[in-house]
């Protein structure tokens, strides 16, 4: 998964946190206020279970103070007229990366529970979120880490080193390494791929059985990720927590919502992504929506669009997953509302909203839905500050615009968002990045002949090393002279890649978007061109993109005494189209030892 993008200044002035000029009342925050001190007067409140039609809610210092009490005097006023007041929503099942949070948050989404991503990453996030006022801007993030998977099994496949559980006798001592990365629960994968047309390894029923018995020895939650009904009966016999998701290979038994009501556990459907899985993409009807478009940056809005390939042999079908919520639904089985994004078909935040639609036509009342993305996983995951609205919890609220409990989409027509009290501030994705998209018309990046490192468009040049991921590698970048074809300037990049690095590299990377890794939308070019020169080691051309996940394309290139030019396309680069770069990196990486490198003339054509 991710997330940020691309035009429309004039209009986004208009729009700003607003949604269409002029069809909204003013409700800029008043100057001179004390920060995270509001009131919402004459509000209908969502609390997280049940709804009260009037009231007024009273926020100071980041926490809710007041449901229902009088007004106090000299704090700011936003009107609740016509809107409903919910807790900031709780996606539970993500993978977040690059600006995956802080795109979260424009939606609504005030925390995402992540099933798999770095764990250094992880602990960095939730180290900022710890913080007195930390990560005001993004939603926070909880996470499983390093998932639990077999040699080969799902999760490997994305090119990372993982490691991998082989047998039951191991299964304590890999949980206890995850919890010691800072794991807040563990994910634990049984999935072989059949119910969609695949062949993967997996963890075979004792040690699954003794992964959970790991986790629940350590007072953690024992998540299980399933693909066949098969899996999930299995995983509920053995103990699981809860499921992440549902599966939509078979209709549902007669007796399987009533086992899993029995076993205690809780279930994260996410019918979006299985309908991703199934050829249709499960956000794309967001891309139609007025009241979601505006705020979908040109990355989000091509993968709305997409869906996981069709494979001969998959026996999925989405409504088997939709008649399973509804008899869990029935039986009492908790439900909790998540994404899975940023696979194909999703997007971080903006999902959230199409994922509760389709909770509702599978059987969900709206104030039941709602609840699924509030205070049910908040319950569930043991977060006593957060998903209500009550007095002593986290102001994390979100203002909509008419009564989602009787229509779940109006929970798209956003007013407000709060993080801790504090505002975010809404604008339309095409503001965001107008000023940077003209400098982008010719293609050129940078050609280093005014001895500076800037770049013609977007946020420049920034040395990028596997330090951040806890490696040791060095680099260090500046403009030298002798450019490629008899020009003032090159970059030249030096440093040392160390050994130990469970993936190194160290190199100078590029970013497209003002932002660092935001998506930009550079689908009007068919390639990138550069120029190299260095000591002959090979190094890789490195091209994020939105779409492949934490994963980039490589193009491997070798850099030899004299300067050669190579010409790279992007759909050589994993397929890309270049509708949602977010950072092109030049490296060294693999062998430990010195590096010394040159590049000129990078541009696009």
């Amino acid at each position: 998964m991710n997330r940020s993008l691309i035009c429309g200044l004039a209009a986004g002035v208009a729009l700003i946190g607003l949604g269409v000029a002029g069809s909204r009342r003013s409700d800029a925050p008043a100057r001179g206020r004390e920060p995270g001190s509001f009131a919402v007067r004459n509000v209908r409140v969502f609390d997280g279970a049940r709804t009260i039609e009037r009231t007024t809610v009273v926020v100071r210092g980041g926490s809710i103070v007041g449901v229902g009490d009088p007004l106090p005097a000299g704090i700011e006023i936003v009107e609740g007229g016509g809107r409903t007041l919910l807790p900031g929503l709780i996606d539970a099942h993500t993978h977040a990366f690059g600006d995956a949070l802080s795109r979260a948050l424009i939606f609504g989404v005030t925390a995402e529970l992540d099933m798999f991503t770095d764990h250094r990453l992880a602990r960095t996030m939730r180290e900022e979120q710890a913080r007195p006022g930390g990560a005001a801007a993004r939603a926070d993030l909880f996470s499983a880490g390093t998932l639990v998977t077999a040699p080969g099994g799902h999760g490997t496949e994305y090119g990372l080193p993982v490691p991998t559980l082989a047998s039951a006798a191991d299964a304590q001592a890999f949980v206890d390494a995850r919890l010691a990365e800072g794991s807040d629960y563990i994910k634990i994968v049984y999935d072989d791929g059949s119910a969609y047309g695949l062949r993967l390894p997996t963890i075979d029923r004792k040690t699954l059985k003794a992964a959970i018995d790991a986790a629940r020895a350590r007072d953690r939650l024992a998540l299980v990720h399933i693909g066949t009904q098969r899996a999930a009966e299995e995983a509920i016999a053995a103990g699981a927590s809860g499921l992440i998701h549902l599966f939509a290979d078979t209709p549902a038994s007669e007796g399987f919502a009533g086992r899993a009501k029995r076993a205690g556990v809780f279930v994260v459907p996410t019918l979006t992504v299985i309908q991703s899985s199934s050829g249709t993409p499960g956000s794309g009807p967001l891309r139609g929506d007025a009241r979601i478009e505006p705020f979908l940056n040109g990355a989000e809005r091509a993968a709305l669009g997409t869906s996981f390939p069709a494979r001969a042999g998959s026996t999925l079908d989405p409504r088997h997953a939709a008649d399973a919520v509804r008899r869990l639904r029935a039986a009492g089985v908790p439900l909790l509302a998540g994404t899975d994004a940023p696979n194909p078909g999703t997007a971080h935040g903006a999902s959230m909203h199409r994922e509760l639609e389709l909770l509702v036509e599978a059987g969900l009342t709206p104030e039941e839905a709602l609840a699924s993305a509030t205070s049910v996983p908040a319950r569930v995951f043991g977060f006593d500050d957060r998903g209500r609205i009550a007095p002593g919890l986290r102001a994390d609220l979100l203002l909509v615009e008419g009564d989602p409990t009787r229509d779940v989409l109006a929970t798209r027509d956003i007013v407000a968002v709060w993080k801790r009290g504090v505002r975010i501030e809404r604008r339309p994705a095409e503001a965001e990045t107008a000023a940077g998209a003209p400098a982008a018309a010719t293609g050129e990046i940078s050609d280093f002949d005014d001895g500076e490192t800037r770049a013609a468009f977007g946020g420049g040049w920034q040395v990028s090393t596997d330090a951040r991921m806890g490696g040791a590698s060095e680099a260090s970048m500046r403009v030298v002279g002798n450019g490629a074809t008899g020009t003032n300037g090159a970059l030249e990049v030096t440093g040392a890649i160390a050994a130990g690095a469970p993936y190194p590299w160290a190199g100078a990377m590029f970013f497209p978007a003002a932002t660092p890794m935001a998506p930009a939308d550079l689908s009007n070019f068919k390639e990138i061109v550069f120029w190299a020169r260095g000591d002959g080691r090979e190094y890789s051309l490195m091209v994020f993109a939105t779409r492949l996940g934490p994963v980039p394309a490589t193009y491997s290139f070798t850099a030899g005494a004299e300067w050669r030019e190579f010409v790279v396309p992007f759909p050589a680069l994993s397929g890309l189209d270049g509708s949602d770069i977010r950072g092109v990196l030049f490296s060294a990486g693999t062998g430990a030892g010195a590096f010394r490198f040159a590049i000129d003339e990078v541009r696009l054509r």
